[in-house]
């Protein structure tokens, strides 16, 4: 797939490491998720709005984003979004996370599927008491 390790980054993206400083797990296959739709949350130069958040959609989630102007739920078939649904898995933006933390409305986060550099926006206290492990 890459000609480098996970760990190394590389072709403008940064090391692939997760929060808890191990290797980065994948996020979502169905739906595909992430930044460069690779399943991983993922995150590099072109990724400005840092997409690096593994979250699980929950309908509170989904309604909050939707009237922060960000809906997640309702398909665009034109760009091959099918819409999220709760209990979905998706790369979610380090910000829109912090923006629905400070609001009381944010989503569980699956650490060992969100990018270290999430570090940079939210602590690691806030997203391991909001932390879900999955099977």
């Amino acid at each position: 797939m890459f000609d480098q390790t996970p760990e190394d980054g590389g072709h403008g993206r940064a090391p692939a490491l997760n929060v808890l400083g191990g290797p980065l797990a994948p996020c979502s296959a169905s739906p595909l998720t992430g930044f460069y739709r690779d399943g991983c949350c993922n995150t590099g130069r072109e990724d400005v709005g840092l997409h690096t958040v593994c979250v699980v959609m929950t309908a509170e989630f989904l309604a909050f984003s939707k009237s922060r102007g960000n809906d997640l739920s309702t398909p665009l078939p034109e760009y091959g979004f099918g819409g999220l649904n709760p209990g979905d898995r998706w790369c979610l933006c380090a910000t829109r996370w912090k923006e629905a933390l400070d609001a009381g409305r944010a989503p569980q986060v699956v650490l060992e599927a969100t990018h270290a550099v999430t570090l940079q926006i939210v602590s690691l206290a806030d997203l391991k008491s909001h932390a879900v492990r999955l099977r």
